[in-house]
């Protein structure tokens, strides 16, 4: 058994649980081990590893772990090189498996699509989201990421102190709203140098918060409850009933035979995320999740109201995230009574709530392209 030396034995890892990466080391032997600190996560044998969209470098994923949803990074090409030299079904399908996998929620879903061309999508919608795994969810997500991205703008801020800081809170509000038998959601919190003032949950628990929203956040509670309302949104998949509601009946019958990667799905699924609004119940839940996740902690659910309230009185045009929220007195209301004052210990301390204001560094932090956008006045949704 040999294992890559120095740097380039370093990987990301994540687990497919929660937001965290791990920094890891990889062995190459017989099978691909992968440990954080001498201590082992996860073993992939060769045959069953595969290629998974990485965003320009080499991310992997296995067809025969207990979490479908975990992922490995390598950055370094040479290491990531010599990986895909072992891998000996890196591009290929996954088979019968995922044959039958289709198949099976296919068989699921018709009776479904019966009361979609009957009743219409937006009653349909909401009795085909549950029936679509959460693989394939996470491979709409993936899909939709990088067209997200192109319409937006802006890089993805990663300074190392910032981003521990924006791990330990988003780790702290994962822990504090999700309920202990949620091992399903997954999400993935990242900044973006954007002066856009949003946020935005994508399915499959990818959540962007632009520069523009963190910039205006005077304290961590404002920010956290922006990505607690987020990961409520992630958790009830909101993301992808809201694709539905907005597609077509072709959209979700391709959505059904696994055509999630495809131009059309691409474009119903980005534009839906831009520009279509979640329904007030989604918003309510929402807000709902955030109050539970931040009294939990013991902090004030009303920080995240008063962030929006805010964020109303200065915004003089497009690009915040009220633009297709309009957020009133009733849903501050309904935050301040969720809990009391903030009595717990501080989410951040100073020097963190500082690296965390400060993980985009010095970078221009462009606009939404707004071009790309076409008829859309609404870069993001909130």
């Amino acid at each position: 058994m040999t294992e890559a030396s120095g740097t380039d034995a370093r990987a990301i890892f994540f687990d497919g649980r929660r937001a965290r990466r791990r920094q890891v080391t990889i062995i190459i032997g017989p099978v691909l081990e992968i440990l954080e600190e001498d201590t082992p996560l996860a073993r992939w044998a060769w045959d069953d590893i595969r290629r998974a969209d990485g965003h320009g470098r080499l991310r992997l994923k296995t067809l025969a772990g207990s979490n479908p949803l975990a992922r490995l990074e390598i950055a370094d090409p040479e290491l990531a090189r010599i990986v895909e030299t072992r891998c000996t079904a890196l591009d290929h399908g996954q088979g019968r498996g995922r044959t039958r996998q289709i198949l099976g929620w296919s068989a699921a879903a018709c009776v479904s699509i019966v009361l979609l061309a009957v009743y219409g999508i937006p009653f349909a919608a909401d009795r085909i989201t549950p029936l679509v795994p959460r693989s394939v969810e996470a491979r709409l997500g993936d899909a939709t990421d990088r067209q997200v991205r192109a319409l937006l703008g802006g890089e993805t801020c990663a300074r190392p102190q910032g981003q521990a800081a924006l791990d330990r809170m988003v780790m702290a509000l994962l822990d504090a709203g999700l309920p202990p038998e949620d091992d399903e959601t997954v999400v993935d919190v990242v900044v973006l140098s954007s002066d856009v003032v949003n946020a935005i949950a994508l399915p499959g628990g990818r959540i962007y918060v632009f520069d523009g929203l963190l910039q205006k956040a005077e304290t961590p509670d404002e920010l956290a409850g922006v990505i607690a309302h987020e990961i409520g949104h992630a958790h009830h998949r909101d993301g992808l009933r809201t694709v539905i509601r907005a597609g077509s009946t072709s959209f979700v019958i391709g959505l059904l035979f696994g055509d999630v990667a495809g131009g059309a799905a691409i474009v119903t699924a980005a534009d839906a995320v831009l520009n279509a609004a979640y329904s007030r119940d989604a918003e309510i839940a929402a807000d709902d999740f955030s109050a539970a996740a931040m009294a939990a902690l013991g902090r004030s659910p009303a920080a995240f109201g008063e962030l929006l309230v805010r964020v109303t009185g200065e915004s003089e045009g497009h690009g915040t995230l009220l633009d297709s929220h309009p957020f009133g007195a009733d849903r501050l209301a309904r935050l301040a009574a969720a809990g009391r004052a903030a009595d717990g210990p501080a989410l951040l301390n100073t020097t963190e709530w500082q690296a965390l204001k400060s993980i985009c560094g010095s970078a221009e932090r462009p606009g939404p392209k707004r071009e790309a956008l076409k008829n859309s006045d609404r870069p993001a949704r909130f």
